[in-house]
């Protein structure tokens, strides 16, 4: 399946149904009076977050969307009816921008990241008033009625970035998409040359408890990502909503120190508090080396990072358990840290008590 993570779309809700003149017309009723029906109102446009999809690739094909319209009032003061709304589904992690072509500025108007969240992007049109709504004792045969309003219609951008809560990255070849396969039931596409892994991969890792915990492979990263080389300017913003980074070195690279770094100056230009995600040091591919080996390079990393340091082998599966025990410790963490954040943010917003409400309140 290709994967597309970036879309524009057009969306426009249904036209509300015009009203409509009419008059009752019965054989014993000589002044039946105004009886024309309001028309209905036009369908509105939903998005809907589903866990199904796992890509934008649907929107690449369809870029209009339109809800139905209403339909016109009948005689005898029967409204129309109303057009169906139109829900379009979309993954979960997906952001809505709406743009303006005439400014060429947008807004954020959504963030879809629970399953069966829903939005409401475009209102659907009112429908018109037929003439029964215009009698007045001045007017007692009104031949006016209203044509139903448009729907909105808005131009849309949408932004997956997807929902995983630890990211691993590191440079082409670093082992990224061996170890998720070692970890998870994931089966990425694996080689000894770079780029092998084109679009970021999901997978599973189960923890001892056995609840699940996604894991992120984005694709490898180099110097300039954060600009537009290569392949990481386009996935970057996958690992956003990550909680734990763990960052894989080749140890049989010419230089490990210096691709480490790399990747340390591309997550702080890339900005968005990247930089500051806990992250974890796996020194991947240790069983190429000897112990000392291994050892000597450690103690090299030890000297420029505070961040544990793991030495690892993912086609072994070398000290995998003791990195993945680390990581369910700092998620844990950052997770705990991140709802006493929300908590406070929560009640910074609550309105002061007043003195009644607190007596109220002590009264149970």
């Amino acid at each position: 399946m290709q994967f597309i993570d970036y879309a524009e779309i057009e969306v426009k809700a249904g036209d509300g149904g015009d009203g409509i003149v009419a008059f009752r017309r019965e054989k014993y009723v000589p002044a039946g009076g105004p009886a024309g029906g309001n028309g209905g109102r036009g369908g509105s446009v939903y998005l809907e977050a589903v866990e199904q999809l796992q890509t934008l690739l649907d929107f690449k094909y369809l870029r209009l969307f339109k809800a139905d319209n209403g339909k016109r009032g009948g005689p005898n003061k029967c409204a129309g009816p109303s057009g169906e709304d139109l829900t379009i589904k979309v993954p979960c992690g997906t952001m809505v921008y709406r743009l303006d072509p005439e400014t060429e500025t947008e807004e954020l108007i959504g963030d879809l990241v629970y399953p069966q969240q829903r939005l409401r992007i475009a209102v659907g049109g009112k429908g018109g008033l037929g003439n029964h709504c215009f009698l007045t004792n001045h007017n007692r045969a009104p031949e006016l009625a209203l044509p139903g309003r448009e729907g909105e219609h808005f131009y849309l951008r949408l932004e997956l970035k997807l929902l995983a809560e630890v990211g691993l990255i590191g440079l082409p070849n670093a082992g990224k998409s061996t170890l998720i396969s070692a970890l998870s039931s994931a089966r990425p596409k694996i080689a000894d040359y770079p780029f092998t892994t084109l679009v970021p991969n999901l997978g599973v890792v189960r923890r001892p408890t056995g609840d699940g915990t996604v894991f992120a492979d984005i694709p490898g990263l180099i110097a300039g990502a954060h600009a537009g080389v290569g392949l990481g300017h386009d996935f970057l913003r996958h690992i956003e909503r990550t909680r734990v980074l763990v960052h894989l070195v080749d140890v049989t690279a010419d230089d490990p120190l210096k691709d480490y770094r790399t990747i340390q100056a591309e997550l702080a230009a890339y900005g968005r508090g990247l930089s500051d995600r806990p992250q974890i040091l796996a020194l991947n591919k240790i069983d190429a080396l000897d112990p000392e080996m291994s050892g000597f390079i450690q103690s090299e990393f030890a000297a420029i990072t505070p961040d544990p340091i793991f030495l690892i082998s993912a086609v072994s599966h070398q000290g995998l358990d003791p990195m993945l025990h680390h990581v369910w410790q700092v998620l844990d963490a950052a997770v705990a840290q991140a709802k006493e954040e929300e908590e406070e943010e929560e009640g910074r917003s609550l309105p002061p008590m007043t003195a009644e409400a607190m007596f109220t309140h002590s009264l149970g």
